[in-house]
């Protein structure tokens, strides 16, 4: 099915021009140029973070490119103290919450900086597919109890859903009805598998009903259109009296899953070679639909947004990533860490690799060590 007819909310056509000649945006001019400024920085650093990896100074990386305006889209839907849990391609998650320096210190391999998004409510980063789902659906029912008004966001892909984790966490979303938004960024594949392979259901939206809440699709690409669904489905989260969408079966009114129908440009990781299972058509037919142009154009002819104004993004975009590049690549990590978390007590093939690096480093020094060993 054409992207131009599957049946997703949507705000902008596909050259970014409004559907609907009356449509007020959901946003203030300004809080516009800002959500357009974060994807632009969150494609920049995709692009330089790619380039690290190809020098090898990280480790494989995964490409966010195309899918910003779904991640931005959300996370301006949020409060502050809500808290967001999502896999290895959110980044722009961590973008909009200000921890870049402490995330590309956790990409060259620094673990700390993992640990220290969760100042700016970021769970650590989740590797394992779907494995996520049950926390973040075991953190909203805490919320819930506490009585705290938060919602809870996770992110996770298309492939997710056919991991048990996930419906054994909608499931229970369900029946204790928990503040969640469950945000299935359906970006067409998962690694080299096709949506159409993951699932016999038309839709992944549609998978909410047999839990008993709402499920809805949104244009992933389309960032104006996924802050009014993210937006309406996190009220609805923090207001159990607020009725569900109409149309929907289910008892539950809180939890609400959104697939947000979007396409990855780039490879499943920097490990990936995607020319081997998807052909180029497909992927130039999805870049019609970028986020970034598309919201560009719809703000150059609001007035909102001219050349001079994308000049000044440009250049603050640059900056901010490299000096967030500069910050995270300044930490001098201590080299026993590699021992550190992975034992309760080190086996004894282990303590004597731990003692041996010891004995290296207290001969030769960490410097010397580096260059000549």
């Amino acid at each position: 099915m054409e992207f131009e007819d599957a049946d997703v909310h949507r705000r902008l056509d596909v050259d970014g021009r409004p559907l609907d000649g009356d449509y007020e945006p959901p946003l203030s001019d300004d809080r516009m140029r800002e959500l357009y400024r974060d994807m632009r920085l969150a494609r920049h650093f995709d692009e330089r973070m790619i380039s690290l990896q190809r020098q090898g100074r990280l480790g494989t990386y995964a490409s966010s490119a195309g899918q910003e305006g779904s991640q931005f889209g959300s996370m301006y839907a949020l409060a502050e103290d809500d808290w967001v849990l999502y896999q290895y391609r959110e980044h722009g998650s961590v973008i909009d919450r200000g921890g870049l320096a402490e995330y590309v210190s956790y990409w060259l391999g620094y673990e700390e900086g993992n640990a220290e998004l969760t100042e700016h409510h970021i769970a650590p980063l989740n590797i394992g597919i779907g494995s996520h789902i049950p926390h973040a659906v075991g953190m909203a029912w805490a919320s819930k109890l506490r009585g705290d008004e938060n919602a809870i966001i996770c992110h996770f892909g298309d492939g997710a859903t056919s991991q048990g984790d996930f419906h054994e966490a909608a499931n229970f979303a369900g029946v204790f009805d928990v503040p969640a938004v469950l945000m299935c960024n359906n970006n067409q594949w998962a690694i080299s598998v096709p949506a159409d392979q993951q699932t016999a259901s038309r839709t992944f939206a549609e998978k909410a009903d047999a839990y008993g809440f709402p499920g809805i699709r949104v244009d992933g690409m389309d960032p104006l259109a996924t802050f009014e669904v993210v937006t309406e489905a996190v009220e609805r989260a923090k207001d159990p009296e607020r009725a569900p969408p109409e149309g929907t079966s289910g008892r539950a009114t809180r939890p609400t899953l959104v697939e947000a129908v979007q396409y990855r440009f780039g490879a499943h990781t920097t490990a990936d070679d995607p020319t081997v299972y998807r052909e180029d058509e497909e992927v130039e037919y999805w870049k019609r639909w970028d986020p970034i142009p598309r919201m560009e154009t719809y703000l150059r002819e609001r007035g909102t947004l001219d050349d001079e104004t994308i000049d000044t993004i440009e250049t603050e975009v640059t900056e901010t990533v490299a000096e967030a590049i500069d910050q995270g690549t300044d930490i001098e990590p201590d080299p026993e860490d590699l021992f550190a978390d992975a034992y309760a007590e080190l086996p004894e093939d282990i303590e004597e690799q731990r003692e041996y690096l010891r004995r290296l480093r207290e001969e030769y020094g960490d410097e010397a060590l580096l260059e000549d060993h």
